[in-house]
């Protein structure tokens, strides 16, 4: 199906199919023999692990412990994707510093740096041996799904979701303001994690989109890559910062310099669009959700969703 919760379907129900099916995603992901697309399957799969984490974070209060002890299995299983994921993101971030450097004049020479960062790659790659440890992650996957079914999760309608929808809103809202007064890595790390669950949760309820919520939608996934962005900068420059025998001085000085040009205007830009999306009050942003949600589930099912809620009544 598709990450989004449907009309004819009870709120618990959506919130777990959902799950499964990331679960499900990551582990396919994560289980392919194609060296060649790695670096694009792990990158998928932790998205697949976020959206299932933004999906939880949603019925926080009615699971209980059971969050607690599953959200902390997926987030050790993203953090051990994360381990291989950056050193592919640093390379991706360098490219686009470099990119933005149009026609200076040492642009050339700072190839050497890249070839260096594609080596640290190869062999982080080889010394964690990579493959059994992807094993091991699809079979904690495969395992998770089957308890998802189990959940203490039944209910149905707005009220299941509303709290997690203000909660996370929330949070966003407090970690914006932490990171324009701290402006500290770490901070604008936790606000882009707040900023992708939000995103993830309000893709989620796609079928209760309005203009507007399609256009706070856009607005969140560039204030998302922005934030992000940030976030793969900084890891780079420490990794630079750590290894810097390994570089020619001159070279590893004009691409910090263009770095830090590029990490102001990453942070100017998101401080524009944070102001678009945590304008508005939590407790408002959920009552208009709540609003489309009681139009959306009474409007009549379409043939397909009428049969899809006759399966999920079957299950």
């Amino acid at each position: 199906m598709s990450y989004m919760l449907l009309a004819g379907e009870s709120t618990a129900a959506g919130i777990k199919r959902v799950i499964r099916e990331e679960l499900e995603s990551a582990a396919a992901q994560l289980g392919q023999e194609d060296v060649e697309n790695r670096d694009e399957a792990i990158h998928e799969a932790r998205k697949s692990i976020k959206k299932s984490r933004a999906a939880l974070r949603l019925v926080e209060e009615e699971l209980g412990e059971t969050f607690d002890h599953e959200n902390r299995r997926l987030r050790d299983v993203g953090r051990k994707l994360a381990s291989f994921r950056d050193a592919a993101a640093a390379i991706e971030i360098f490219d686009s510093v470099v990119a933005g450097m149009e026609d200076h004049p040492g642009k050339a020479a700072l190839s050497s740096i890249r070839r260096v960062l594609n080596q640290h790659k190869q062999r982080s790659e080889q010394g964690t041996r990579l493959v059994g440890v992807l094993g091991r992650l699809v079979t904690l996957l495969g395992a998770m799904n089957k308890r998802v079914e189990e959940w203490p999760l039944e209910a149905d309608g707005f009220p299941v979701i509303a709290k997690g929808l203000e909660r996370t809103f929330r949070r966003g809202r407090t970690a914006m303001a932490t990171a324009h007064e701290e402006a500290s890595p770490l901070d604008y790390h936790d606000w882009r994690k707040r900023v992708k669950d939000h995103w993830y949760q309000l893709i989620l309820l796609e079928n209760l989109w309005t203009h507007k919520m399609r256009g706070q939608v856009k607005t969140l996934k560039e204030l998302e890559t922005c934030l992000g962005d940030d976030h793969d900068l900084v890891l780079l420059l420490e990794k630079l910062n750590s290894t810097r025998a390994e570089y020619d001085p001159k070279d590893l000085e004009s691409f910090e310099t263009a770095a830090g040009h590029h990490q102001k205007e990453l942070r100017q830009r998101a401080a524009v669009l944070g102001r678009e999306i945590y304008h508005e009050r939590p407790a408002d942003f959920v009552q208009r959700v709540g609003k489309r949600w009681n139009t959306w589930q009474k409007r009549p099912l379409t043939s397909s969703e009428r049969k899809h809620s006759h399966s999920s009544m079957a299950r």
